[in-house]
């Protein structure tokens, strides 16, 4: 049940009833919440985006649409604001509606229509040199969440993981892994040199090393040494990256390997096709004004893309001067991999520092899928550790930065994936381990979850109350009288249950997980000023033991409170409380 989106296509059945207008196109109206509560429950901006298409001014056309309005059962009052915007004010029996329904809904509540399309979201994809750190974290919760929170839209979803296996970092790895070899066959290697990994998680690679090959690899040449140390470091990085993301509820559906683009001919044959339409001519990049040459750009002929072509700033490079690879052709044989596999449309999720690479990724895939692929790319920002408001900046483990793994063992899954949610993922996020350990108000996730522990404690008082556990079933609550629920509170709650199907359809347009996370706090902070309520005015209490049935509707509307805020929480991955800590 949604009910704006009922009211929407209530008015557009208005408007098609409408000779005028017909045939026009209904796309741009909107049925949204009023900015001020005091306006109404409802309202639209049709006669605003129709009067052009209808041959008369906004004002007039509303005139035209209020009156049809009230022909439905569900609608009190439909009156101009302004210009023409109209203000829908429905029946209190609509909102009354709602419960029942939620509590047959039960985790369907708010969940899309099924749709025709299959979404690539890639996320965290990070080097596979060493543990997840909490920068991953922030993109690996926002990936995570904006998968989960697509698929409630009724999307097929493949969450996809890209391992840069290629390239010299790996190198630095197997080097790092050699030297923690010779560790393990008891040579003392004293500090770790500069251009290493430090890292002690590497001990046990340079063990399986020793144990794998012997001491005889050290008398092999540099490249088999490399090979082997390569053959062994990176499956156990892998499953240290994966063991890493499991502690946060992170998984992912499909791992595709870079250096098997190479290996299998995708990078040459990417660059061939480009080749083959006039997208890849020899030259000499200009360097940025201004600005710090890029990795990619050199003073020499290289084989350029014609990226500009296809709205990026400039041509970008795919081959150095020396015939080798830069690092965006294999990104685009990836992408045009994700296509051929069925994916037009592709959300990565990258960290900030890559927003200057965007233009370049999605005139590849304009370029290689000839303009039927979409790329979309969602950055996150920084985050800053903090404890009792200064810098945490060490780790023990990774030897420089804090691990996700020590975060998560600290302040649990559930406290890192609500508040890698409370900041638009583009803002800067603080994360205090002082706060999150809170049990206030000023703690996001325990404010939620307690809300969730808050309707639990109530319906097991209920119970000891007298009220048979039969009776309070979400089965039978469904036939409770909810026309008893009348207190201003009550309603707002109701209301803010209403907006929750909406706000799920509109943050997964807007691909926007943490607007689920900032609804959570909205319909709590709702709950709990309903319950303090309660205390100051004794009428307003949930259970009333001599007024059954007033009650049962009351416990009807928290236990529907209570199912959205466990699916809201699934949608971003936390756990509801079931008891009150």
């Amino acid at each position: 049940m949604n009910l704006f989106a009922e009211m929407e296509d209530a008015i557009k059945a208005v408007l098609r009833s409408m000779p005028e207008l017909a045939e026009a196109d209904m796309a741009r109206v909107i049925v949204e919440p009023p900015r001020d509560p005091s306006h109404g429950d409802m309202a639209t901006n049709a006669a605003m985006v129709l009067a052009k298409a209808a041959g008369v001014n906004p004002r007039e056309l509303a005139e035209k649409i209020c009156p049809a309005l009230l022909d439905f059962e569900q609608v009190a009052e439909a009156d101009i604001a302004g210009p023409g915007f109209i203000n829908i004010r429905l029946q209190p029996a609509s909102w009354h509606s709602l419960v029942p329904a939620i509590l047959q809904a039960g985790a369907d509540y708010g969940v899309g229509q099924a749709q025709d399309e299959t979404i690539n979201v890639e996320y965290v994809s990070a080097n596979p040199t060493g543990p997840m750190h909490v920068g991953h974290a922030r993109g690996a919760v926002f990936g995570d969440a904006l998968a989960r929170l697509l698929e409630r839209a009724g999307y097929a979803v493949t969450r996809e993981y890209y391992i840069n296996d290629a390239g010299a970092q790996v190198d630095v790895l197997a080097r790092s892994a050699l030297l923690r070899m010779r560790e393990a066959l008891g040579e003392a290697i004293g500090d770790i040199p500069e251009g290493l990994y430090p890292g002690d998680y590497l001990v046990p690679v340079g063990q399986a090393l020793a144990q794998t090959h012997g001491a005889a690899l050290l008398d092999a040449p540099e490249a088999e040494q490399l090979t082997a140390g390569k053959a062994v470091a990176l499956p156990m990085m892998m499953e240290m990256i994966r063991d890493d993301l499991a502690t946060l509820g992170v998984r992912h559906d499909v791992f595709v390997s870079e250096q098997a683009l190479h290996d299998d001919g995708s990078v040459e044959a990417v660059f061939g096709e480009l080749a083959a339409r006039d997208l890849i001519y020899r030259g000499v990049l200009e360097p940025p004004k201004g600005k710090q040459p890029p990795p990619d750009w050199e003073a020499s002929e290289q084989d350029l893309f014609r990226a500009a072509q296809f709205g990026d700033d400039s041509d970008r490079a795919l081959k150095k001067s020396d015939g080798s690879w830069t690092y965006f052709a294999p990104d685009i044989a990836y992408h045009k991999n994700k296509y051929d596999r069925g994916f037009a449309r592709m959300i990565d999720v990258w960290g900030a520092d890559h927003i200057g690479y965007i233009k370049r990724m999605q005139a590849a895939v304009s370029a290689v899928t000839q303009g039927q692929g979409d790329l979309q790319v969602r950055a996150c920002n920084l985050v800053k550790l903090m404890r009792d408001g200064e810098p945490v900046k060490m780790s023990k483990r990774a030897g420089s930065f804090i691990t996700l793994r020590e975060v998560v063992d600290e302040v649990g899954k559930d406290v890192v994936r609500f508040i890698m949610l409370t900041r638009k993922n583009d803002a800067p996020l603080d994360f205090d381990f002082s706060l999150v350990k809170e049990k206030s108000r000023d703690n996001p996730v325990f404010y939620v979850q307690y809300a969730h522990a808050r309707i639990c404690s109530v319906l097991r008082n209920a119970q000891q109350a007298g009220f048979a556990a039969d009776a309070l079933t979400d089965t039978a609550l469904t036939n409770a009288v909810f026309s008893h629920l009348q207190d201003g509170a009550e309603m707002n709650l109701l209301r803010q249950l209403a907006a929750y199907p909406r706000m799920l359809a509109s943050a997964a347009t807007s691909c926007e997980p943490h607007r689920v996370a900032f609804y959570l706090q909205d319909l709590a902070a709702l709950f709990h000023a309903l319950w303090n309520s309660g205390k100051e005015r004794p009428e307003l209490r949930f259970i009333q033991e001599e007024k059954p049935e007033l009650t049962l509707a009351r416990l009807g509307l928290l236990r529907a409170t209570a199912i959205v805020l466990a699916c809201g929480l699934d949608v971003i991955g936390v756990e509801p409380e079931v008891e009150l800590r």
